[in-house]
């Protein structure tokens, strides 16, 4: 891959749409300072999705041509470039944060009964559930190799965290899991399962990059702590784009997760205001997990005209304004800036 075929790779992260409404050379400045390691990372993960066996292979393929924002390789990159020169093993390790990434999605597909992701059908639609589950494991494999490829002591204390890792996002599955069988309006239980299966892989991506680029032990925390509110920030933001997004500019359909039964803070804010909240929430939602579609459309209006979405929108503000007074320990330039510029895209996206 070129780096003129590479620049659109981070285009759908760093375009105005997705990190806010920065100046045209700022965001030209974002994709401009890892277009080319982005580009390696791409070619790396290509690699590695056809080194398994088919139909394995096809699947992984499907999810990796669909594209995707590849916000935690790029989060590795910059981490690292906040303190050194991005070699081999960032990029190694760039590229084992997305199969890692890709893998849940695999997997998360057949657990929802997806039928869609990023536009086109899951691969589970394609292949069925059993091949989709062993391309997701496929993957995760790959990540593990590439991860276990370094011989220093950091890399040790890399691969160890990202096994760590591995283990919060299968608790955060199966927390979630739990909520088909009884309905769970807690919010710790929600923070639960976003801080296992989304700001786990993150925190560990951001922390990765820094430690590979030799920053001392508390820049290493104080990015994954970065990490870790990027990511809840992230799946705030997503979660309330579910009722509150425009498709046509995010490319998230409305109520999707709704649709799936997935109880979100929105909701769950919702289901707290007034006194029979909780009751008729609970109600709504087990007749949408039957597929009542008027009940889908009840619970959206119900969430949206609660106020909730915006209490989430502040609360997604607070999240990425938590993240980037950890890059106080950060040296300045231009990295740690574009770490800076992706943090606000995300709260941009519900202004």
């Amino acid at each position: 891959m070129t780096l003129a075929t590479a620049l659109p790779v981070l285009h759908e992260t760093a375009a105005p749409e997705r990190v806010g409404e920065l100046p045209a050379a700022r965001v030209a400045e974002v994709r401009s300072l890892v277009a080319r390691e982005m580009a390696e990372i791409e070619e790396l993960i290509a690699t590695r999705v056809a080194a398994g066996v088919s139909p394995g292979t096809e699947s992984a393929r499907h999810l990796f041509d669909a594209g995707g924002k590849r916000v935690r390789p790029l989060g590795l990159l910059l981490a690292t470039a906040c303190f050194g020169a991005i070699d081999a093993r960032a990029r190694d390790l760039g590229a084992a944060a997305e199969l890692v990434h890709m893998a849940t999605l695999l997997h998360d597909d057949v657990i929802d009964d997806a039928d869609q992701r990023r536009g086109r059908p899951t691969s589970r639609r394609v292949w069925g559930n059993a091949v989709s589950v062993l391309a997701g494991d496929m993957l995760l494999v790959e990540a593990l190799r590439l991860a276990s490829m370094g011989a220093g002591v950091s890399d040790t204390a890399t691969w160890t965290e990202l096994v760590a890792t591995l283990g919060q996002l299968v608790d955060g599955e199966i927390i979630q899991l739990r909520g088909r069988v009884a309905v769970s309006l807690d919010e710790a239980t929600y923070f639960a399962i976003v801080r296992g299966k989304t700001a786990s892989l993150f925190e560990w991506a951001l922390r990765a990059g820094a430690r590979t680029g030799g920053a001392p032990q508390a820049a290493v925390d104080a990015l994954g702590r970065f990490g870790a509110s990027l990511g809840v920030a992230f799946q705030l933001v997503d979660d309330l784009l579910d009722y509150d997004g425009d498709a046509a500019r995010t490319g998230k359909t409305l109520f999707a997760d709704l649709a799936e039964g997935k109880v979100t803070l929105p909701l769950i804010r919702a289901a707290s205001a007034g006194t029979d909240g909780g009751a008729r929430v609970g109600s709504l939602v087990a007749r949408v997990r039957e597929g009542d579609e008027a009940a889908a459309r009840e619970l959206g209006s119900f969430v949206r005209e609660s106020g909730a979405c915006e209490r989430v929108r502040q609360l997604a503000r607070g999240e990425t304004d938590r993240a980037l007074a950890e890059l106080a320990i950060v040296p300045r330039c231009p990295a740690s800036e574009a770490l800076a510029d992706v943090a606000r895209g995300l709260a941009a996206r519900v202004s």
